[in-house]
C-alpha cells in the first residue's frame, strides 16, 4: 500500500464513524471485558464526560494500565507545578484507583473513550485539550487521527515498541507512517525504540530513558508489613512475582525441591492476574503444599508453604518480605515484566530468558550483576538455592541492582525538556487568563 493510499484509507476510516467498528470492534470488546469496567462510570468509555471542563488550558494525559499510570505520576506532578489543568485517562479500574491514591483531586480522572469516532469526538468536543500526552505504546488510530484533524499537538512519552509490535507495524509501514506523522514528538525509552519509531515515520524522536526508573518504590502498609513479618519470623523466603500461567506451578515445584534443604522455607507467589487465584490455590494445594491466601486474610503458620499474594496494589508489601525475586512472564510466557521495582527495593532479581519487552533494563542489571537469567525450572531452583545459601553473594546482587537503578535515573528531566515547547505556551496562556480574570 503506497503512502497516498494509506492516507486515503485512514481518512475513510476516520470518517466512517460507527461503520468502522468491524475493523476494531473485536479488539475494543476484548479490551473492555475481563472485569475491567467500572459500571457506574461506563458512560465515560463512550466519551460522555463525568465532570465539567475547567477554565483555561487543559492537557490530556493517557496511561493505559497500572504500570503506565505509576510511571507518569512524577511527570503529572511536575506539570501540575506549572498550574495547568490535567485530565488523566486510564483504561482499567485498578489504574483509576492508583491515580486516585497518588494524585487525588489535583487532576480530573476519566476512563479513556473507546477508539470509535462518536466516542472520541464526544470526548474531544467536551474537554477540548490543548495538548495530548500518550504514555508508552498506546497507538489508537481513531484518536490519533481526530486529534490530528483538530491540530492538537500529540506527544508520545516513554515510548516503546516491542519486537512483536514493531514487526506488525513494519508489515503496514505506510499506514504506520500516515499515523505517526500526526505525532508532534516521540520521546522513546531506549535507542532501539527510538530507531524503530524513526523507521516507521515518526519525527522528531528523542531518547529519554525509562520514566519508570524515576518513580518511587511501591509503598506498603506498615501495619500489614509488621503483621506478616511477625508471622514469618526468621524463615528464609523467596518470591515469584508478576507470574503468568505455568510459572506459579514452577515456583511451587522449586519450593518442593528446596524446602528440605532450607528449613522453614516460605515461597511467595504473586500472580499477575489475581482473578486466577482460586484455581491456583487448588492446583498448588493438589501438589501437597499448604497455601495461605492474602486476599482471605489467612495467617502464615509454621506449616505454610506458599503465601499466595492474590491482591492488587500490594507489590511493595510482598517485595519487602524477601531479598530474592523471580520476575515472571519470562519463563513460560514471553516479553517479561518490569524488574525495576524489585531492584529499587534491594532485591536480587531472577528471570527467565524471554524478557524482550524490558531488554535494555535487564541488560543494565545483568551487566552490573544485579540480575541473573535462568533457562528453566531446574536452573531457577539452583539460582534460588545459591542465593539462599550465600548471604554475601545475595547482598552484593541486591546492592548492584539498587545502584543500577540509581544510575539509570534522569528520564523525567529529559522528558520535561522535550515537552517544554508544548507546555510553556499553555503556562503563559493560563497566567494571562488568570491575570485578566482578576
Amino acid at each position: 500500500m503506497s503512502g497516498r493510499w494509506a492516507r486515503t484509507f485512514l481518512t475513510a476510516y476516520r470518517f466512517a464513524g460507527a461503520a468502522a467498528y468491524p475493523l476494531i470492534g473485536p479488539y475494543v470488546a476484548w479490551r473492555t471485558s475481563r472485569g475491567k469496567e467500572d459500571r457506574i462510570r461506563r458512560r465515560e468509555r463512550y466519551g460522555i464526560a463525568g465532570r465539567e471542563r475547567p477554565e483555561g488550558p487543559v492537557i490530556w494525559i493517557h496511561a493505559a494500565s497500572v504500570g503506565e499510570t505509576i510511571a507518569v505520576v512524577p511527570l503529572v506532578e511536575s506539570i501540575l507545578d506549572y498550574g495547568v489543568n490535567i485530565v488523566l485517562t486510564t483504561g482499567t479500574v485498578t489504574s483509576a484507583q492508583v491515580a486516585d491514591e497518588r494524585l487525588g483531586d489535583r487532576i480530573i480522572h476519566q476512563y479513556v473513550p473507546l477508539d470509535l469516532k462518536p466516542a472520541v469526538s464526544r470526548f474531544l468536543d467536551h474537554w477540548r485539550p490543548d495538548l495530548a500526552i500518550i504514555a508508552e505504546s498506546e497507538i489508537w488510530p481513531m484518536t490519533i487521527l481526530e486529534l490530528g484533524a483538530r491540530r492538537v499537538p500529540q506527544v508520545l512519552v516513554n515510548g516503546r515498541l516491542s519486537d512483536r509490535s514493531f514487526k506488525s507495524w513494519k508489515k503496514r509501514a505506510n499506514i504506520a507512517e500516515a499515523l505517526f506523522e500526526n505525532l508532534a514528538h516521540v520521546v522513546a525509552q531506549s535507542e532501539i525504540d527510538g530507531e524503530r519509531f524513526l523507521s516507521l515515520g515518526a519525527r522528531p524522536v528523542t531518547v529519554s530513558g525509562n520514566l519508570k526508573v524515576d518513580t518511587t518504590p511501591p509503598p506498603a502498609d506498615e501495619r500489614a508489613l509488621y503483621t506478616l513479618k511477625r508471622q514469618i519470623g526468621v524463615r528464609p523466603t523467596w518470591a515469584a512475582i508478576s507470574t503468568h500461567d505455568g510459572e506459579e506451578v514452577v515456583a511451587a515445584e522449586v519450593h518442593a525441591m528446596l524446602h528440605k534443604r532450607h528449613h522453614g522455607l516460605l515461597t511467595i507467589v504473586v500472580p499477575r492476574h489475581p482473578d486466577r487465584a482460586e484455581a491456583l490455590a487448588a492446583q498448588i494445594s493438589g501438589m501437597g503444599l499448604k497455601v495461605a491466601r492474602r486476599s482471605k486474610g489467612e495467617r502464615i503458620t509454621a506449616d505454610t508453604d506458599i503465601l499466595l499474594g492474590d491482591t492488587i496494589g500490594e507489590m511493595g508489601l510482598y517485595l519487602r518480605l524477601t531479598e530474592i525475586a523471580f520476575v515472571g512472564r519470562s519463563l513460560t510466557s514471553e516479553g517479561g515484566q518490569n524488574p525495576l521495582e524489585p531492584a529499587m527495593l534491594d532485591t536480587a532479581v531472577l528471570a527467565g530468558r524471554n524478557v524482550q519487552n524490558f531488554r535494555e533494563t535487564y541488560q543494565r542489571l545483568l551487566d552490573s550483576g544485579g540480575a541473573k537469567l535462568v533457562r528453566d525450572r531446574d536452573m531457577l531452583a539452583g539460582a534460588v538455592n545459591f542465593l539462599l545459601s550465600n548471604e554475601v553473594a545475595r547482598h552484593e546482587m541486591m546492592a548492584a541492582g539498587a545502584a543500577t537503578v540509581d544510575e539509570m535515573r534522569g528520564a523525567l528531566a529529559l522528558t520535561l525538556k522535550s515537552l517544554e515547547p508544548y507546555i510553556q505556551p499553555l503556562v503563559v496562556k493560563s497566567r494571562l487568563k488568570g491575570a485578566n480574570g482578576r
